[in-house]
């Protein structure tokens, strides 16, 4: 079983990160790898329980499709995922928390292991995952630069100190 981990401070409130981050019709503007992204099961008031399949670039002109369970959800918080395989023992499960650290400011941890079972993915799964791995980081601060670039997104959810509000 791989496993990894990211963290990485943006420069933007939690709440307004994760309006972003449900905003699943975005993903294509800022997530390099992301095609398209549909909700097939929309979960309860909080989100526990969505389906969504999300069609990803592979290398080579390949693509990917990913059915991602999402449980334990604390809105603007975080939450855990399954990635759901038709091949029993290669679902795959991660953690996305965001953790505000003060006014506009929130750092993002994620996570995600990933244990590949069946010939020819098993032996390639470094390789994938490695490519994956650097697709999700660069899409986590595109994420950030898409919220700086674009300041008329949610400014309801800016958060404003004593100075600056």
């Amino acid at each position: 079983m791989r496993e990894h981990r990211y963290t990485l401070d943006l420069p933007h409130s939690a709440a307004r990160v994760w309006a972003l981050m449900q905003d699943y019709d975005r993903w294509t503007e800022y997530a390099p790898m992301v095609i398209d992204v549909r909700v097939v099961e929309p979960g309860d008031e909080k989100g526990d329980g969505l389906l969504r399949h999300v069609t990803y670039r592979l290398p080579f002109g390949r693509r990917g499709v990913a059915r991602e369970r999402i449980g334990e959800v604390e809105p603007e918080r975080g939450y855990v995922y399954t990635m759901l395989s038709d091949v029993p023992g290669n679902d795959q499960t991660g953690r996305l928390r965001l953790e505000p650290l003060g006014p506009d400011r929130t750092r993002l941890h994620f996570e995600e292991r990933y244990h590949l079972v069946s010939w020819p993915w098993r032996w390639l799964e470094g390789p994938i995952y490695r490519f994956i791995n650097r697709k999700n980081e660069e899409s986590m601060r595109r994420l950030s630069a898409w919220l700086t670039e674009h300041p008329e997104y949610r400014p309801d959810l800016v958060d404003r100190d004593d100075a600056g509000g």
